[in-house]
């Protein structure tokens, strides 16, 4: 039974590559000499990290805006310093957002070189992303958890981190041959890269250059454009609405939706792609950016139907700007009740970096409302609380934002509509969807945490654009084994969707202790699916559904007509108890109108996934570990 070293990590990211790596890269990280190290977590926080904020309109502490007339050696420095503090920050409470005002920041001799850790967000503060340019790069390299600070290096918990609205023009001036060959963005889940340009040279999903194993498993991209893509390791990624001139390789489940350049689908089974020409429904995440008067304002995308390519491409993003000032700038030391009033005044929230402990739900209840968060603000539940909650109105967007349960069981930690829908009386906009972009669930990881359900949407036409809904494999609660996880760290469902035209663009749900994902709403769409099962139900009969051997991955409830997916994958790795069995890891009503396209299961190293779908399908399991078992269609 594989045992990873600590802290825990999900054993899906120590899984090899089922696909080869190209021969240049394998040669490349051979001959690489870098490695990773691991600096101390400092509890406080460097006073190079203090915010620079413009006059009258701070952002908080954890806020730090740079001029492009600063010192290129002084922005390296604070960097570097939140850095050193974040790399290994996994489960830590600190959050910071680094902000770059429009203009240039590096020279060719002197680069601007970024490494992005934990619970950190990079962005610019332009009305497009050519606005700022970063005159070198912008990377994650992988993580070393070795004893010695470089063995066991891997991009699979490079969690947490967002990167947004500027133009990286690679630059890798200073650093050896290996690690300048490439922007090297080697993540996984809860991270996104949005609004990018990357250009001079190319960007890396895995970390090639760091002493193995090298694996990874994200992750999204979209509204961006970039040269030559190396996907390398990742296991699944989800592009859209995006521009690459060149995408190489893949593992097990790349998806592609409005994409200029991606690779075609044709080869499915040996190539594993899912290409849609055009993405059904979108909508690109609010940004901040300085306006004409170098006034901090939000712009927020219009939703669209059926496009390709970015938003940016033809100038501005379509949609409308909303100023600062209609906007609660919130602190994570303001209560529930002074967020609430805001709230019901008609201002929009913008939540600061940090925690959130609330005692209350905050309650959206105002169509068009935007709540946008900075650093990956963070709402924890206490004492059993929903933190929030939207009403069943069209246009609320809810982005940056990520969700903790707390130690007391809460009945969810996101509800969209209510299930009664407002006694009947349901509002929706279908040009004008509830959008929810970037947000991020946890139960477990950096403390016990107890939820029913993690995402409960009700209302009609919502578009989930990226999210990852997490029960936690791994983390500091202190348990002592896996049994006592599954006792005490509980989640029943990760997903329960009752809307009707609802959509999901990049949907990661994990380790739930029931049905991971139901789906109940007619005329659902869901566009790059991925699953874990649990890995530590300690019996079968602890992960059993009544008579029926486990739970699925994925569920479409049983009177749903109509649905579609579009490239879905639930991996299994039963770490407490290897002979635990599931039936099959997508459960579907047997109608024509429920269709699923280009599916899979493998396994991890332990447990067994009798079927794919249904009951149909060859079984994942030991005997070919790593090695997907293909459903190009469902019926």
């Amino acid at each position: 039974m594989f045992k990873a070293p600590q802290p825990r990590i999900s054993p899906r990211r120590v899984v090899p590559s089922a696909r080869p790596v190209p021969r240049l890269l394998l040669v490349a990280g051979l001959l690489a000499l870098g490695a990773c190290g691991q600096s101390p977590v400092v509890e406080s926080a460097p006073a190079a990290l203090s915010a620079a904020a413009l006059p009258g309109q701070d952002l908080g502490p954890h806020v730090t805006v740079f001029d492009p007339g600063m010192p290129v050696s002084q922005i390296q420095a604070v960097l570097d310093a939140a850095y050193a503090q974040q790399v290994d920050n996994e489960m830590g409470e600190r959050r910071y957002a680094f902000f770059f005002k429009p203009g240039t920041y590096g020279t060719d001799a002197q680069p601007l070189q970024v490494k992005v850790g934990y619970y950190t967000e990079i962005a610019g503060l332009g009305q497009n992303p050519g606005d700022v340019v970063i005159n070198g790069k912008v990377e994650v390299y992988n993580r070393c958890l070795g004893a010695d600070g470089a063995s066991n290096c891997l991009a699979l918990v490079n969690f947490w981190r967002t990167l947004s609205n500027l133009t990286v023009q690679v630059n890798g001036a200073g650093q050896d041959g290996c690690r300048a060959s490439a922007n090297f963005w080697a993540v996984s889940q809860a991270v996104s890269m949005r609004r990018v340009n990357i250009r001079g040279g190319n960007l890396s999903l895995m970390d090639y250059c760091t002493a193995g194993p090298q694996y990874a498993s994200g992750g999204f991209l979209a509204d961006s454009q970039a040269g030559t893509v190396i996907n390398g390791s990742q296991q699944q990624w989800l592009t859209r609405n995006s521009v690459v001139g060149n995408w190489t390789n893949g593992v097990w489940n790349q998806v592609f939706a409005g994409v200029i350049g991606a690779p075609s689908e044709a080869k499915f089974l040996a190539e594993p792609y899912t290409t849609l020409d055009t993405t059904p429904v979108s909508r690109e995440k609010p940004y901040l950016f300085l306006g004409p008067q170098g006034a901090y304002q939000v712009r927020v995308p219009a939703a669209r139907t059926e496009t390709r390519g970015t938003s940016w491409a033809g100038g501005p993003t379509a949609g409308r700007t909303l100023p600062l000032g209609e906007f609660f700038v919130a602190r994570p030391s303001d209560s529930a009740q002074t967020i609430n009033n805001q709230l019901a005044r008609g201002r929009h929230l913008l939540l600061t970096p940090g925690i959130y402990n609330l005692d209350q739900s905050l309650s959206v209840k105002r169509a068009g409302t935007v709540v946008l968060g900075l650093g990956h603000a963070t709402l924890t539940a206490v004492g059993g609380a929903v933190p929030l909650k939207v009403a069943d109105v069209p246009g609320v967007i809810i982005a940056g934002v990520t969700l903790d349960a707390g130690t007391v069981e809460s009945p969810v930690l996101l509800q969209v509509g209510s299930k009664n829908g407002n006694n009947g009386s349901k509002k929706h906009d279908p040009a004008d969807p509830t959008t929810l972009s970037d947000v991020y669930f946890r139960v477990g990881g950096p403390h016990i945490g107890k939820a029913d359900v993690a995402l409960e949407v009700n209302s009609d036409h919502v578009l989930i654009d990226h999210t990852w809904v997490w029960r936690a494999d791994h983390g500091v609660e202190g348990f002592s084994g896996d049994t006592e996880r599954w006792r005490t760290n509980t989640g029943r469902n990760g997903v329960v969707v009752n809307g009707d035209h609802v959509t999901a663009t990049g949907l990661f749900v994990e380790h739930f202790q029931q049905d991971n994902t139901v789906w109940n709403g007619e005329n659902g769409t869901v566009v790059l699916y991925q699953n874990e099962l649990p890995y530590d139900p300690p019996t079968q009969a602890d992960w059993m559904n009544g008579g029926t051997l486990g739970w699925a991955g994925y569920k479409v409830g049983a009177d749903v007509k109509t649905h579609r997916l579009f490239g879905g994958g639930v991996y299994v790795f039963n770490q407490n108890n290897p002979s635990i069995q599931t039936e099959s890891g997508f459960v579907v009503p047997a109608t024509p109108g429920v269709r699923l396209h280009h599916v899979m299961t493998v396994n991890l190293s332990a447990g067994t996934i009798r079927h794919v779908v249904n009951g149909v399908g060859d079984a994942a399991t030991t005997e070919k570990i790593g090695v997907p078992v293909y459903l190009p269609e469902f019926p």
